[in-house]
């Protein structure tokens, strides 16, 4: 969907001031914590998995920082929620998708703050993974902080 820069600017700042899936969810399977320091953007992505495995049931954030972080972070809540991808296709997305929706520009001036929500939720995905493959082994996956540290 192609918008003016106005209309861009506007969608930042609704998505920005009336966040999609923004809480701490009760009991996720995984919280992972993602952030850039450098700049204070910092979200932790709370995720419960499916009963079949493969797609993940909830999906929400908690964060602070700029007006683009915190807005990616509600419009990726938003893409899964609406599109309840396959962990397989989370872990695919590529960051083109975040440009469509967030407009060139915003990519472009702050890639590191438009894209800090997918990748952190990317990262959620490989540590469902990885804690499965633990437990498939017999070993019980180590508890991650659930604050970012820098």
């Amino acid at each position: 969907m192609e918008r003016d820069r106005q209309e861009q600017i506007d969608y930042l700042l609704e998505h920005y001031q009336h966040p999609i899936n923004r809480r701490a969810l009760p009991q996720p399977d995984v919280t992972i914590p993602g952030g850039n320091p450098g700049c204070g953007d910092i979200v932790t992505i709370f995720a419960r998995v499916s009963d079949d495995g493969e797609h993940l049931e909830e999906v929400t954030f908690t964060g602070e920082g700029c007006t683009i972080s915190q807005a990616a972070a509600s419009i990726v809540m938003e893409k899964l929620q609406d599109e309840h991808p396959s962990l397989e296709q989370i872990k695919e997305m590529d960051y083109k998708v975040l440009e469509e929706e967030l407009g060139h520009e915003a990519m472009a001036m702050r890639p590191r703050c438009a894209t800090l929500a997918l990748g952190t939720v990317k990262a959620a995905v490989k540590k469902i993974e990885r804690d499965r493959m633990l437990r498939a082994a017999g070993i019980e996956p180590p508890v991650a902080p659930t604050k970012f540290t820098a």
